[in-house]
C-alpha cells in the first residue's frame, strides 16, 4: 500500500492529519490470499474538519501489477444529533482510514466481457490506459458497509470471512462511483435533469431525518414534496444511493445508537422515542442493520 500513498497525499492531503502520529489501534492483513485490507484508528486532530469521504485509485501497472485502491476516511460522532446530558463528558472524536487493495489477477476474474466493450470492463482487466486518482462522497450504502465493518464482532477466522463480504460490496460501489452512468447499462432518472424535482428529492431527504421518532409512509412523503410517488422513489434512489425505506431506517438505526451509547438512554426509552410499538421489533430492526441487539452494545 505505500505505493499509493504519496498519490493520496496529493489527492486529499493526508499531511493535514499528520500521519506520524501513533494509530491507536491497526488491524492489517491479506484477505483469501488476494485482497490488502487496513484499518487503522487515530484520534481526530482539532484542526481537520472534513466529512466522510472515499479516494478510490486506479493505477496501471507500468512493469508490475496493478490495482485497485479504495480508501475511507470516517469521522467517528460526525452525525451525532443531540448535545450531550448535563453531567455527560464529550467522547475524544477519532479517525478510522480503511484502506482495500485489489490487485489485477483477482479483479480479472470479474469481467464479463473479454472484448471490453465498456469502461467498467477495461478497469478491470487493465485495459484502461490512464491512472486516476477520484475523490467520491459515501452513499448510503457504502456508508452502511462500512458501518458494519468498524462495528463487527467477529474475530479471527470469521472476522476474515465478514470482511471479504463487505469489501466485495465496496469494491462494486467503488466502481459505480468512477464509471459514468452513460456508459453503463443503468436507470438514470431524465426528470432529474430539472433542478426543482432534484430540489424536491433533497427535501424529502430532509424531511425524513426530522422525522425519525415518527415514521412516514411514501404516500405522505410525496404528497409533502408534491411529488408523484414513482418519480420520487428512483429519484431518491439515484440521488441518495438507496432506497427511501434503506435510507430511513439506516438513519434511525444511527440515531438509535447514539442514543444508547452517547445519551445513556436504555433500550425501552430508544424504542419508544423512535415509534416502534414493542422492543423486540425494535431489536430484531438493531441487530439487522447493527450486527448486534441494542443490550449487546451496552455491554460492550
Amino acid at each position: 500500500m505505500n505505493e499509493s500513498l504519496s498519490l493520496l497525499e496529493q489527492t486529499f492531503q493526508l499531511s493535514a492529519l499528520d500521519l506520524d502520529q501513533r494509530p491507536l489501534s491497526t488491524k492489517e492483513y491479506t484477505i483469501a490470499n488476494e485482497i490488502l485490507y487496513m484499518h487503522q484508528q487515530f484520534q481526530k486532530p482539532p484542526h481537520w474538519d472534513i466529512e466522510d469521504t472515499g479516494v478510490v485509485i486506479y493505477q496501471k501497472g507500468n512493469g508490475s501489477e496493478g490495482f485497485i485502491q479504495l480508501n475511507y476516511f470516517l469521522v467517528e460522532n460526525e452525525n451525532q444529533l443531540r448535545p450531550l446530558k448535563p453531567g455527560k463528558r464529550n467522547r475524544t472524536e477519532m479517525i478510522d482510514i480503511i484502506s482495500i487493495e485489489f490487485g489485477e489477477a483477482y479483479l480479472s476474474q470479474f469481467s464479463a466481457s473479454p472484448q471490453n466493450k465498456n469502461t467498467t470492463d477495461a478497469i478491470l482487466t487493465f485495459q484502461q490506459q490512464q491512472s486516476f486518482v477520484k475523490t467520491v462522497q459515501l452513499c448510503n450504502k457504502t456508508q452502511q458497509a462500512l458501518h458494519t465493518i468498524r462495528n463487527n464482532t467477529y474475530s479471527h477466522s470469521l472476522e476474515n470471512i465478514f470482511i471479504h463480504a463487505q469489501v466485495q460490496m465496496l469494491l462494486l460501489y467503488g466502481l459505480e462511483d468512477c464509471v459514468p452512468a452513460s456508459e453503463e447499462e443503468h436507470f438514470v432518472c431524465k426528470f432529474l435533469a430539472n433542478d426543482i424535482d432534484k430540489e424536491k428529492i433533497y427535501q424529502a431527504k430532509e424531511f425524513l431525518m426530522q422525522r425519525l421518532g415518527n415514521p412516514i409512509t411514501i404516500r405522505e412523503l410525496s404528497r409533502k414534496v408534491a411529488m408523484n410517488e414513482c418519480y420520487l422513489k428512483k429519484g431518491f434512489k439515484e440521488i441518495v444511493g438507496s432506497t427511501i425505506f434503506e435510507f430511513y431506517q439506516t438513519k434511525r438505526m444511527e440515531y438509535a445508537r447514539m442514543m444508547l451509547c452517547e445519551q445513556g438512554l436504555n433500550v425501552t426509552e430508544v424504542s419508544n422515542l423512535l415509534g416502534y410499538s414493542s422492543i423486540s421489533h425494535f431489536s430484531t430492526a438493531f441487530k439487522k442493520h447493527t450486527g448486534m441487539k441494542p443490550c449487546e452494545l451496552l455491554l460492550r
